[in-house]
């Protein structure tokens, strides 16, 4: 039992992420698809249905199956708790929200035929943020420049080139947003 005592919840909101999202998989296993369908998967629905609400946040808990879990965990593990150390609790969960909404909302209003879910839009926001983070004045760090053509640029050709279920388009929007949040984050701490 001692060893318990020396377990640390380092991260409380990517850990919690995580598990969170494990739950919302076991569920989609129990009802067969059911819930993820009905609360972790964002699509074209009625605006009058209050669920079309909690689908534009909570999409980024549902998974397709165990595979799909563990690959956007371990990235999200890996960067995560890095990134709510630098910027705090409150700011990265703050991100993940911000990032939710509009990939589903984005895939609302571009893709009215196509269903979203996973983590990932926020996993590549996480990618790009934590390239962003050693940003000096007046330079740009290669890491960012390196992250940028790997991640984003084999997502663009895999979006013109590969026809396949994965939405390359919610990758390269939360791409997007992590460079953005990390570099108006870092104007408004050097000129508040």
């Amino acid at each position: 039992m001692k060893i318990l005592k020396k377990i640390d919840y380092n991260s409380p909101i990517i850990l919690s992420f995580a598990l969170v999202s494990f739950v919302a998989l076991l569920l989609g296993y129990i009802t067969g698809g059911k819930s993820t369908q009905v609360l972790f998967c964002v699509y074209r629905s009625s605006a009058a249905n209050p669920l079309t609400y909690i689908r534009l946040f909570g999409h980024v808990l549902g998974h397709a199956d165990l595979s799909h879990y563990i690959n956007n965990m371990m990235m999200l593990l890996l960067v995560g708790p890095m990134l709510e150390e630098k910027y705090g609790s409150k700011l990265l969960f703050l991100m993940i929200l911000i990032t939710a909404f509009l990939t589903g909302l984005f895939n609302i209003m571009l893709f009215p035929n196509t269903a979203l879910l996973g983590a990932s839009g926020v996993v590549f926001m996480m990618i790009i943020l934590s390239s962003v983070t050693s940003v000096k004045e007046g330079t740009i760090p290669l890491t960012l420049i390196v992250v940028v053509i790997l991640y984003l640029g084999q997502q663009i050709m895999a979006g013109l080139f590969t026809p396949d279920n994965i939405s390359q388009f919610t990758h390269i929007l939360g791409g997007i947003l992590g460079g953005v949040f990390g570099l108006v984050i870092k104007k408004n701490t050097e000129n508040p």
